[in-house]
């Protein structure tokens, strides 16, 4: 079988190249915690697991792997005042191959894992599906991607994975709401795994049962009983459904569906208010209002002759990350299509539009712009930070030209010649003209940093000193020249090590 570590190692195996961690910043209310969320471009090893598993440092696994290939998926139910409880049971309820795990926060993961790798994509669907029988249609889906775009640096989306230490509170449930131990997670885990063909073989909600061709979410709320809260916004689109088969017989078929399905009956009267209602105007599906909202699976939908087609194409946005290159570069998910932007493209509405129909061939609807702007903000709370190696940085970049410049080729063989722009080095210390600086970096085409900036990063060099040295010299003519030069410590390559800096607006006097 294996040690405890290995087990798992194997059970959550995803992206080969890179690995999730997350760092926890505080509690907020009603028991939302902040955290920092960091992909790490390793791959996730064993002794990783161990350290997760005793408590040492918490990570995460990316399902979908290099060749947009998973073995184990997630529905993620991000509600801390959830009935984990009635979740479960309403899981066995419906027989549903998913084991369900407590959260962090006090929410749940229901994972699904495979004897066999599957694509992406048939995940993400069959797990949308069952979310949508659960009540929890608007919840995120691991794998968030269906393709990733690995050649651009995208590595995808991790989900932190259960059983944090030994006093652990992400756990798999039990009955009567009990948690299982690590070893009996294993066990349930592995004897839980299912085919490709057994998976595709679950069906809920079942097109040919109950309002065939049409919108999933009424069709499961149909097939459960329709609840007395719910009657009148489920009949209300029942009745949409039924105008749009048929036309000329849609009331009577809207009684019988009253009859048969709700408990109990809404009274003949709210039925006859639903009918002059559907009459007076053409009505579309209120997908955004409950009890529809809860089951909704927009992806299946779609595909039906009685969905929502085409009357609905605002996007699902979710999973931004973001690589920490300068300028940084950032990825979205859109409808589960991965999306690479630039930082005006996530700003602007019109810029991410036109990325839309550039990457994906679509063109979402576009919002307020004050919605907008509140849902980028919270994208961006949660984004993932993947990082970068600092020469693909503007510092790492200036560092690398400065080390070319005072330690290459065109060297000083005395101080006189650094009137020539060339650096001069004496005593551990490399000395030159800003200007000739500057000339070398426009030269190598690095524009990007200003004369004010330059002289900060100079000063980073030199423990925050300005420098005041001056050289004087005789020229041919006896006059004498006085230049003021800059210095840093005698460069090697890979020696230096720049901090993080802030840069004022202003520039630095000379």
């Amino acid at each position: 079988m294996g040690t405890q570590e290995k087990r798992f190692f194997d059970l959550f195996n995803g992206h080969t190249g890179a690995h999730g961690q997350t760092s926890i910043l505080n509690t907020q209310r009603r028991g939302k915690q902040e955290a920092d969320y960091i992909i790490i471009r390793e791959p996730l090893t064993v002794e990783l697991v161990r350290e997760h598993l005793d408590g040492k440092r918490g990570v995460g696994t990316i399902p979908i792997d290099e060749t947009n290939m998973c073995s184990y998926g997630a529905i993620d139910i991000d509600d801390y005042d959830l009935d984990l409880a009635a979740l479960y049971s309403k899981v066995i309820r419906l027989k549903l191959p998913l084991i369900t795990c407590r959260s962090k926060s006090g929410g749940a993961h229901l994972y699904l894992f495979m004897s066999e790798k599957i694509a992406a994509s048939e995940m993400r669907d069959k797990l949308a599906e069952f979310a949508a029988a659960l009540g929890w249609g608007t919840c995120e889906i691991f794998p968030k991607q269906e393709i990733l775009l690995a050649d651009r640096g995208d590595v995808g989306s991790f989900i932190n994975l259960p059983y944090f230490g030994e006093y652990t509170t992400r756990y798999a449930l039990t009955e009567n709401n009990g948690s299982l131990s690590l070893d009996e997670f294993l066990d349930k885990a592995e004897d839980a795994k299912i085919s490709l063909k057994d998976l595709a073989s679950i069906s809920i909600g079942g097109d040919a049962t109950v309002l065939p061709q049409g919108p999933p979410c009424l069709q499961q709320i149909t097939e459960l009983g329709i609840p007395e809260g719910g009657r009148n916004n489920t009949l209300l689109n029942v009745g949409i459904y039924y105008k749009m088969v048929d036309s000329e017989s849609w009331k009577e078929l809207l009684e019988k569906h009253n009859q048969e399905y709700c408990i109990p009956s809404l009274p003949a009267k709210e039925i006859v208010k639903i009918q002059e209602q559907l009459e007076r105007k053409d009505y579309y599906y209120t997908c955004k209002q409950e009890p529809l909202h809860s089951h909704c699976n927009k992806a299946l939908c779609k595909t039906r002759k009685y969905g929502v087609g085409n009357g609905e194409t605002a996007p699902t946005l979710s999973g931004l990350t973001v690589v920490e290159s300068e300028p940084p570069v950032w990825f979205l998910d859109v409808n589960g299509m991965r999306l690479e932007l630039s930082t005006k493209q996530l700003q602007m509405q019109v810029e991410f539009q036109r990325a839309c129909m550039e990457q994906i061939y679509k063109m979402p609807a576009k919002m307020k712009e004050g919605d907008w702007r509140d849902l980028v903000d919270v994208m961006l709370d949660s984004a993932t930070r993947i990082s970068v190696p600092e020469e693909l940085t503007q510092k790492g970049q200036f560092l690398e030209l400065l080390e070319q410049f005072c330690a290459g080729r065109f060297q000083a063989h005395s101080p006189e010649e650094l009137i020539t722009g060339k650096p001069w080095t004496e005593d551990g210390i490399t000395y030159f003209k800003l200007g000739a600086l500057q000339e070398f970096l426009k030269r190598s085409n690095f524009l990007v940093y200003t004369r004010g900036q330059i002289t900060e990063r100079l000063k980073e060099l030199n423990s925050g000193k300005i420098s005041d040295k001056r050289y004087s010299f005789m020229d041919d003519q006896g006059k004498q020249i006085a230049i003021r030069v800059w210095f840093v410590p005698e460069m090697k390559r890979g020696d230096v090590e720049l901090p993080d800096v802030t840069f004022e607006p202003e520039d630095v006097p000379f």
